[in-house]
């Protein structure tokens, strides 16, 4: 059932103890929700808990400073920036069916939870969040205004991308009114890289392939490049953004061999090209411009293999279509 932030507001009040649930491999928005919303309910005098199937990343772990979570079994669900429920990961999986609330931005929604508040149109989830917390009454202190801030300016890539619209900036403004530290924030997300992150960075580079004409541009990360270089999950982020840099470039592809023998695609596009439904061909999915999906074979190596070739045979398939 669709609702709107009020209703949200409403489901997440009626609750005595709420578990709130971020993606697997979890990204700033995703985290920013989750911490705002539980500082919100906290504030609230709610029973709060928390659970990610992968761990947060040690650049977002100042978003759940001092916040302390309830034992036992929650009473409500609520799945925050989570559009599909196989995006849960292996760990939360069993929520994905007792979802009660699903706050999201994804207009590739399935609508899985018992309720979903949707907004295809804000840049990120932590724009709808915001909604939900100003709904509930909840102050904004400096920590909520810097966790909304964090899912906001990573999931526009510090307001450079095309979804950013005059009300995400009308946001940011306000929670830098409130105490968001947006520059300190900008500069963990967007000015810090460890050693182990830059020779990733150039050996993802360095297998960079061009098809095409130069309209779809292709890097790969390997099992073996992460354990020669010393890099975590964590230095992986933003690395999915540098193909589509290169002039010329409509399709970015980054391709990711993962531990469990399944590569990961993540693809970045310019106009006129829709990574959600290229995405979509593979099961996958995600906005116009940014996009993910999985591919399984007998190793890791032979998955990314597939992803390369599956993916630029959609990608030429899409271009030549449009020409």
């Amino acid at each position: 059932m669709n609702i709107d932030e009020k209703k949200a507001a409403q489901l997440l009040l009626q609750a005595g103890h709420v578990r709130v649930i971020s993606h697997a491999s979890p990204d700033g928005d995703t985290l920013g929700c989750a911490s705002a919303l539980l500082r919100g309910l906290s504030q609230k005098g709610k029973a709060i808990s928390f659970a990610c199937s992968d761990p947060v990343p040690e650049k977002f772990s100042y978003l759940f400073n001092g916040l302390t979570f309830s034992q036992g079994e929650p009473d409500f669900v609520c799945a925050v920036d989570i559009a599909d429920k196989q995006l849960f990961g292996k760990v939360t999986a069993p929520w994905a069916e007792k979802t009660d609330l699903c706050i999201d931005h994804h207009g590739t929604n399935t609508g899985y939870a018992a309720h979903t508040l949707l907004d295809s149109r804000a840049a990120a989830a932590c724009e709808v969040i915001d909604r939900v917390l100003r709904a509930m009454d909840v102050t904004i202190t400096p920590d909520i205004a810097g966790c909304l801030f964090t899912g906001i300016t990573t999931d526009t890539g510090c307001f450079r991308y095309g979804n950013v619209t005059p009300r995400t900036h009308e946001i940011a403004a306000r929670l830098m009114e409130q105490g968001a530290p947006a520059a300190d924030i900008n500069r963990r997300m967007f000015e810090t890289k460890t050693r182990a992150r830059l020779e990733i960075e150039r050996r993802a580079l360095a297998s960079m392939e061009f098809f095409c004409e130069g309209r779809c541009a292709v890097m790969t990360i390997l099992q073996k490049d992460m354990r020669e270089t010393g890099a975590t999950e964590d230095d992986l982020d933003g690395l999915p953004a540098l193909p589509r840099q290169i002039e010329g470039v409509l399709a970015g592809v980054c391709v990711k061999e993962k531990p469990d023998g399944t590569a990961k695609v993540s693809l970045r596009t310019n106009d006129p090209l829709d990574a959600a439904a290229l995405c979509g061909r593979f099961g996958g999915g995600g906005h116009k411009a940014a996009a993910g999906c999985a591919f399984h074979a007998a190793s890791g190596e032979e998955a990314a293999a597939l992803a390369r070739r599956e993916m630029v045979q959609a990608v030429t398939e899409t271009l030549e279509a449009l020409s």
